[in-house]
């Protein structure tokens, strides 16, 4: 998608000027929460730190989800985020199956890991040096720990929903942004083309900073795994700035991104399940967290972002001020195209209030304080410079993403499946059990 820099001010007052009092309004009775294993389990509303918000686009139903979950993986104080973005026929039961079910595999990944260091601890007579190696000096979990705690728990997320969701989803799938905060460590897992922002603050400017990479085909690590796998990456002359993952000898599904969970089509051709893990040290400076699907980055840059977030009047409702500005960017800059679907998390690392002044920054010491923990041996995925600005149905109900005009669809045309199974899909993924 292209920038929309040289629009920021018509299109921040053309928004601003059309908001309604009654979008500052809380609905509590849209709230769904409950709790798991003990864990407080939300998928819609708000609580202290956080707000949640998502709203069907115009393609058909809303492929988002999302999950928050307060005191995850049996600890006080630690919060696991997760936004999920469907795409294909069955994209929203693909988002729903990773929103219910990968928080469980990542807890039960992050509590092996704990045992692990634990026996390792015990086994050599509390070898300071040895336990470091699964934990720091504040007893919390090293970088390499939790970078293996993302890999399992996506890899297995991938290989059970292949065996849950019928044939009918193997050109369906969907991407995750993901976020763990325990004490002063954010650790973010991403897969797919969603994005993490945080907002710092630098005197009295508030700073957007982008923690994860958008996996796209044109990335040339991406690129370069993908060719090698015989798939192809091109884009097709009606989308000259989409570049999209093919198949060797047909012209589908046409994926928009270079990761994700399901398209089993795509699997033997370069698409891969691994996330990508970034660290953060919070620092008091550090404000918030947006997590939100491409409806949102494709219409707001995250300068824009972080200055709806803080100019909401009630955190209680930021995210839901925020999804209602991008689909009046959507209609304004795009008046010919389907609404993508929308969803957005803000999570709020402090009980102060924000500033309303905010810039974006992306320098290097700025990106310094973000590490990135995980290259994927297969693609080697390099350090991508990244822009702002870039811009229930069941199987019998009309799925209209690909009909009339769309704003770059995460898949261009649906493979059939008798010519798209590959036989790795039909022997690995679809064998009787």
């Amino acid at each position: 998608m292209g920038g929309c820099c040289s629009h920021d001010v018509s299109v921040r007052g053309k928004v601003e000027s059309e908001m309604d009092e009654r979008e500052y309004e809380y609905d509590h009775e849209n709230d769904v929460s409950f709790n798991h294993g003990g864990a407080l389990v939300r998928l819609r509303g708000s609580s202290k730190f956080v707000s949640m918000y998502t709203q069907q686009g115009q393609k058909g139903v809303n492929q988002d989800a999302m999950a928050v979950w307060e005191d995850y993986a049996g600890e006080k104080d630690v919060i696991f985020c997760g936004v999920f973005d469907g795409h294909g026929p069955l994209g929203h039961k693909v988002s729903q199956f990773i929103r219910d079910n990968l928080p469980s595999k990542l807890s039960a990944a992050i509590e092996i890991s704990q045992q692990k260091a634990i026996k390792f601890y015990d086994a050599n007579d509390a070898d300071t040096s040895s336990f470091d190696d699964g934990y720091d000096n504040s007893n919390q979990m090293s970088l390499a720990s939790w970078e293996g705690c993302f890999l399992k728990s996506f890899s297995e997320m991938d290989e059970y929903l292949a065996r849950e969701i019928n044939t009918d989803s193997y050109c369906s799938g969907c991407t995750a942004v993901t976020l763990i905060k325990q004490g002063d460590q954010l650790i973010v897992g991403n897969l797919g083309d969603s994005r993490a922002v945080l907002c710092t603050k630098d005197k009295d400017q508030l700073i957007a900073v982008q923690l994860t990479v958008d996996l796209k085909p044109e990335i040339p690590s991406e690129t370069s795994r993908i060719v090698n796998c015989e798939g192809r990456v091109f884009a097709a002359e009606e989308e000259p700035d989409v570049y999209r993952i093919w198949m060797p000898d047909d012209d589908c599904p046409g994926l928009a991104m270079s990761r994700a969970f399901g398209d089993f089509c795509l699997k033997d051709y370069g698409l891969i399940s691994v996330p990508d893990v970034f660290y953060r040290k919070i620092t008091p400076q550090d404000q918030f967290v947006v997590l939100a699907t491409d409806g949102i980055w494709d219409v707001l840059t995250n300068h824009e972002v972080i200055s709806i977030v803080a100019s909401a009047p009630r955190r209680s409702v930021a995210a839901k001020l925020l999804v209602k500005r991008a689909v009046r960017a959507w209609r304004y800059k795009y008046p010919g195209s389907k609404v993508d679907d929308c969803a957005a998390i803000c999570f709020f690392l402090d009980e102060q209030p924000v500033l309303s002044h905010s810039q974006s920054h992306m320098s290097g010491k700025n990106r310094s304080c973000s590490k990135q923990l995980h290259r994927s041996k297969t693609t080697g995925n390099e350090d991508t410079e990244t822009v702002d600005g870039k811009v229930g149905l069941e199987l019998d109900e009309e799925w209209k993403a690909l009909g009339g005009f769309s704003r770059a669809n995460s898949l261009s045309k649906l493979p059939r499946l008798a010519r798209g199974m590959s036989k790795r899909q039909s022997s690995k993924y679809y064998s009787p059990r």
